[in-house]
C-alpha cells in the first residue's frame, strides 16, 4: 500500500498517515471512526490483531509529517511488543520526517517509545468517567501518564464529551502539550456532550494557560 495523502477530517498539520496494524482495537470505543455507519468496518480492521506486513515496503521519504496507525492504537494493551518494535524499527529508516504517535495508553507509549523525531499525544474526552464509552485507561489515567514527560507532546478532545471546565483544563495543563485539538463527534453516536457555552469557556481557560488550540471543523454542529 502506498503512504496516504492525509485528507477529510484528519488533522490539517498531519501530511500523511499510515497503519501497519491490522485486526480491531481493543479499546472498542463506541464512537470508533473506523466504523462506517453504512458500510461499517473495513475488514483490513475486523479480526485479531496482526501487521500486515506489505506496509513495511512502503518508502517514507523525507520532510512529511506522518501519522503512525491513525486507524488503530498500537499502544493499547494487546498489542505485541514487537509489533511496537517493528513499526518504529521502520520509522527509524526513514528519519527525515516527523512522526505522529496518538495513544489512550500513554503510560505504554512512554515506555516504548524515544523518538527523537516523534510528537505524543493522548486522546482525553472529558475529565468523567462515562461508563459504556470505551475499554481504554480512564482519562485520569491518561493524564498522569503524559505529566512530567519531556517530549513533544499534544492533547486530542475528541470527541468532546460533558466536562467540568476547571477541573478539566487543569488537568490538560498539567500534561503541558504544545497544542490542544478540540473537535466533536463526526458520525452520529448520540454521546453525552457539552453545550456551546461549555466549550466556549474551556477555550478561554486554556488560553489563560498559555495553551495553543486548534479546532476542527467538526465542531461547528454543536455552535448555534
Amino acid at each position: 500500500m502506498p503512504l496516504t495523502k492525509s485528507k477529510g477530517n484528519m488533522y490539517p498539520w498531519v501530511t500523511h498517515t499510515h497503519c501497519h496494524l491490522g485486526g480491531e482495537c481493543p479499546h472498542k470505543c463506541v464512537y470508533c471512526y473506523v466504523d462506517n455507519p453504512r458500510f461499517g468496518r473495513p475488514e483490513k480492521y475486523q479480526g485479531e490483531l496482526r501487521l500486515i506486513e506489505a506496509e513495511f515496503a512502503v518508502k517514507y521519504g523525507s520532510g512529511k509529517t506522518i501519522f503512525i496507525e491513525n486507524c488503530n492504537d498500537l499502544f493499547a494493551e494487546g498489542v505485541s511488543d514487537e509489533y511496537i518494535r517493528r513499526v518504529l524499527a521502520h520509522c527509524r529508516t526513514w528519519p527525515d520526517n516527523t512522526y505522529v504517535f496518538q495513544t489512550k495508553n500513554p503510560g505504554r507509549m512512554r515506555m516504548s517509545v524515544w523518538e527523537p523525531n516523534g510528537i505524543f499525544g493522548t486522546t482525553i474526552e472529558t475529565n468523567r468517567d462515562i461508563p459504556g464509552i470505551s475499554k481504554a485507561p480512564r482519562p485520569q489515567d491518561r493524564v498522569a501518564a503524559m505529566m512530567g514527560w519531556q517530549v513533544r507532546k499534544f492533547v486530542t478532545v475528541e470527541p468532546v464529551l460533558d466536562f467540568d471546565v476547571d477541573v478539566f483544563a487543569e488537568w490538560i495543563a498539567r500534561i503541558e502539550p504544545e497544542f490542544v485539538n478540540l473537535g466533536a463527534d463526526s458520525k452520529a453516536h448520540h454521546l453525552p456532550e457539552p453545550t456551546i457555552e461549555k466549550i466556549t469557556s474551556l477555550v478561554d481557560k486554556l488560553k489563560t494557560y498559555g495553551i495553543e488550540l486548534r479546532e476542527k471543523h467538526n465542531l461547528s454542529r454543536l455552535k448555534p
